[in-house]
Formats: structure tokens, sequence, C-alpha cells
């Protein structure tokens, strides 16, 4: 019987650690490691599991969840019912790119050579930015499409976020 790692929220008296917010520049080294930011390193190497879990579900952005974060989405690959097409691409896309992984003692991860050629995460500068529990790792041409877009749609997202109480 495997037995469950307890959570921050589980155990007395601890303090839930807080995921680092902005973003952060990396490289991936020339036997494809990704240093990851202290910040990075030091968060995840708070959490109760150091397995972290890295995979596309867009086929264009690679992101790495804290393996509790990614458990949280095979439970919704095996219960959502509204849309079956939906989950069986979206969970297709990351078993076709999933790996778990682990921080060596440096710090780094190591992104597997079919994720790294799919998303052309070789020779470039990537940014990663942490959203909704996990970490988005976007190549230099997926980070100027998404900056792109985001200056078009800004004044029009930012007065929909304010009606809805962004400070």
């Amino acid at each position: 019987m495997e037995s469950e790692v307890p959570s921050h929220d589980e155990i007395p008296g601890s303090v839930k650690p807080e995921f680092p917010r902005g973003r952060y520049a990396a490289r991936l080294d020339d036997k494809g490691r990704l240093k990851l930011p202290a910040d990075f390193a030091q968060f995840f190497n708070s959490l109760p599991e150091r397995k972290l879990h890295l995979t596309s579900t867009d086929r264009r952005i690679a992101q790495l969840y804290p393996i509790a974060e990614w458990r949280a989405n095979e439970k919704l690959f095996d219960s959502y019912q509204e849309d079956p097409e939906a989950t069986e691409t979206i969970a297709f896309n990351a078993a076709d790119f999933g790996a778990d992984v682990e921080m060596d003692g440096q710090s780094r991860i190591t992104i597997h050579p079919y994720l790294r050629r799919e998303l052309e995460m070789e020779g470039q500068e990537l940014h990663l930015i942490a959203y909704k529990g996990h970490v988005q790792i976007l190549t230099e041409a997926r980070y100027q499409d998404r900056k792109r877009r985001a200056m078009e749609k800004t004044s029009s997202n930012i007065i929909v976020l304010q009606k809805a109480g962004l400070r």
C-alpha cells in the first residue's frame, strides 16, 4: 500500500511555501540540463516530495509541476466527462512529452531530448514563469509571441479584472 506524503497544511506548525513570482531567464547546458533559478530551487526543496513532473500539455510550452500538482491534473483527466475528446487530447500530449524529474545537487533538471527537440529549446534563452502552481518554460519565440498578444489585449483585459477586484 502506497503511503501519501502529508502536505504542509497537514503538518502542525508548518508554513506552506509560496511559489516564486515573476519571470526568470535560463538556458540549457550542453547536456540538456536546466539550472533552476534559486527561488524555484528553494521552493521545490521545501516541498514534502522532491519529485517533479515535466511535460507539455499544449505542445508549445513546457510545464514543470510539483508532483502533487500534477496528480491533481491526473485526477481531472480521470473524472472530467464534459468533453472526453479534450481530455484525451491533453492527456495524450502530457503523456507524449511527460517525464518525472528531480533536481540534482546543483538545482538542475534534465529536459529529455524529445521535449527539447520538439519545443526547440536548445541554444536559446528560456523564460521561466510561475503560473497556477507550475512553472511555464517558454522559448524566446513563444515568450515574444505571448508578450505581443499581451500588449494587444492589456487595455481591455485590465478593465475586466479591475471590475472583478484587481487592485
